[in-house]
Parts: C-alpha cells; structure tokens; sequence
C-alpha cells in the first residue's frame, strides 16, 4: 500500500507575484492524513481564510489557475506549485501567502521542487487515494481538446501549435514518475510572446513578468540570454501546467491524459466534466490487493470528513 505524504517540517520562500508585481511571502507546512493540499492568505485582515486546492474551488483560468473563498478571497498562479507538490508526491500540506498569488519564483516549479526537497517528506499512517479513469471523458471547444482515458499509472500526450518559428508545432509524450518531472518537466518555464507581454504591462497586468521568470519569444529569437532549457520547452511547460490543474482533482489521476493545445480553463472544464458522472472514475487506495472503492467524490468526502477535523 501506498501512504500518504506531507512534508517533514515548515519551508518559507519569498518571490515576486507574476501578476501582481509585488513582493510576496509564503511557507509550506505539514498537515494531517486527509488534510488535502490547503492555501491561507495570512495578509488578509482577520487572516485565517482557507482555500482549499480543488476544482470546484477554481474561479479564473484567463492567464492563469485562481482559487477563491466564497467571500472573494482568492490566490491565483497555484499551478506551478500544485505541478510540484504532485511531483513530489505531497498530498497533504498547508500553505500560507502573503498575498494574491503564488511567487513565480523562475517561472517553473523547480524552485518549489527544491524547497519540498529541503524540507523533506514524511509518509503518514493512511492510504494514498487516486482517481481511476473508468471510462473515456473529453471536452471539445473548436480545434482544442482535452481528454482522459482508462490506464494504469499516469501518461500524458500533449500537443501544441503555434505560428512562430520558434515555437512551431511541439508534441510530448511521457509516462509520469516522479523521476521524470523532476529531470524532464519541472524546469520548463512559461513562455509568452513580446507583443503580448508589453500589451498586457500597457493595461496594468503581468507587471512580475520578466526574462527572470519567462521565456519571452521575439519574432524568431528568444530574448532569453540563456535561451530554452529545452528544444521544445513550451510542450514542456504546457505538461507541467497540466499536472498541476489536474492535481486540483484532490488526489492523483490514474488513467491518460491527452491535450491538442490545451489550456488552463479546459483543464478545470475536464475535471468537472470527470466529476459531473460517478461512471466516470472510482476512488481507491493506491497499490492496495484490494483497492477499497467509493461510489462517488462525494461519499469519499463524507468518510474524510467523518473520521475527524484536521489539525496543522
């Protein structure tokens, strides 16, 4: 049987916000069995407001992933982070913001990997859950799809188009472990184009946004000094961006993942979809002789919530 994960002790980090352009405070701490993946914003008065890391939680997917309280509070550019605790394999932990957003840190989640390495990871005295695809889920807008399939494990196929030579068309395929995110995914940054980045500074957005922490395209050269990690970098990142959406599920995916230029706001729309139909999955133990399976989401929540309140 697999158990669950939090990390062994607190880790703080502060970074600029990709939007917001401020200075931003964070620190991840453990938590308890089923405590799930949680953000506090400690600069909001009162403090104490909660956003739990899911997908019902999402409230923009414009320019990035958001998740909000009901009484507006919201944290915004979560998935890099998310991509990281996934990689990790961190399923409970409680993290503390000092503001909006996330820091973008270099623009991957290698620096957030890091910080996870550095505080350790501890297992727990409880099964992991994941969610087995049972039956194949897509959603379609034009010539985007995004979809999910039964597997064992979790792969990904990704496919990208876009009208620069620099960029061009890209496409990846990868059985996920943790040792390929962290060696093939997790450095990968965002990427972006200059046109767009200073249309965005000119109405007030993106004002974090720098070769520091993205791969900024210039007609057919990046302005990078260092230029790409990778030759195909941005299917790279549109992966990692994936994994961390997807981790929004509340537990891991067991099944396929497959995206032809996938989005944020078409992940979150695949997760509701996945969700909206108890044939579509099943949650059990991870690695279990006899994987102990739920109904639906909801009957799976109730357990969590019947066993106790989590502490920090």
């Amino acid at each position: 049987m697999i158990e669950q994960k939090t990390l062994k002790s607190a880790i703080s980090c502060t970074g600029i916000g990709l939007h917001s352009g401020e200075k931003i405070s964070m620190t991840l701490h453990p938590a308890d069995v089923d405590h799930g993946i949680v953000f506090r914003r400690t600069d909001v008065v009162g403090g104490g407001v909660e956003i739990p890391a899911t997908f019902d939680n999402v409230c923009d997917t414009r320019m990035c992933t958001v998740i909000g309280a009901e009484d507006g509070t919201y944290i915004a550019t979560i998935e890099h982070l998310m991509a990281a605790l996934a990689g990790a394999g961190v399923d409970n932990a409680l993290i503390e913001v000092g503001g909006a957003e996330v820091p973008v840190m270099d623009g991957s989640s290698a620096p957030f990997l890091f910080l996870i390495d550095c505080a350790g990871v501890v297992e727990q005295d409880a099964p992991r859950k994941a969610v087995r695809i049972l039956q194949p889920v897509s959603v379609v807008e034009g010539d985007k799809v995004v979809s999910f399939e039964p597997s064992d494990g979790f792969s990904i196929d990704f496919h990208i188009e876009f009208d620069n030579p620099v960029i061009g068309t890209q496409t990846m395929s990868v059985e996920m472990t943790d040792a390929v995110f962290k060696n093939e995914i997790a450095r990968a940054r965002t990427f972006g184009f200059l046109h767009e980045a200073e249309a965005l500074w000119a109405a007030g957005l993106a004002k974090g946004a720098s070769l520091d922490n993205a791969v900024v395209v210039s007609g057919d050269k990046v302005m990078n000094e260092d230029g790409m990690r990778f030759d195909d970098e941005c299917v790279r990142h549109k992966i990692l961006d994936a994994i961390g959406d997807l981790y929004l599920a509340g537990a891991p995916i067991q099944g396929h993942y497959a995206a032809s230029r996938g989005s944020h706001d078409l992940n979150n729309k695949l997760l509701r979809e996945l969700f909206s139909d108890p044939a579509n999955y099943e949650i059990v133990d991870m690695d279990a002789p006899m994987p102990r399976v739920f109904s639906d989401r909801a009957s799976w929540a109730k357990e969590t919530v019947a066993a106790g309140p989590a502490t920090h």
